[in-house]
């Protein structure tokens, strides 16, 4: 394809060194201004993250609060609803 490209650019080995930067420009241009702005919606959940400081809000400050709740269960306190001894269990009968 580039083979193709580089014998129609007309005006000599100047003409396609011109025409094969403004060709690379074009496609840039066209990325960052059409292609990048109709993709951006689709890859904003995966680049939706927040950074908490030490008071568990985000952009508090860190006085003093460790940001973690005293009083929500720990460790073995959680009722989940599914085991997890096991890394893939089959599906319960009534689901």
């Amino acid at each position: 394809m580039y083979a193709w490209i580089w014998r129609k650019l007309p005006f000599g080995l100047a003409g396609k060194i011109s025409g094969s930067l403004l060709l690379a420009a074009a496609m840039v241009a066209l990325l960052w201004y059409v292609v990048f702005p109709w993709a951006e919606p689709l890859v904003t959940p995966f680049d939706d993250v927040q950074v908490t400081q030490d008071s568990g809000t985000p952009g508090g400050d860190s006085g003093g609060d460790s940001g973690v709740d005293e009083s929500a269960p720990t460790g073995d306190e959680h009722d989940l609803p599914y085991d997890t001894d096991e890394n893939a269990p089959p599906p319960s009968p009534n689901e």
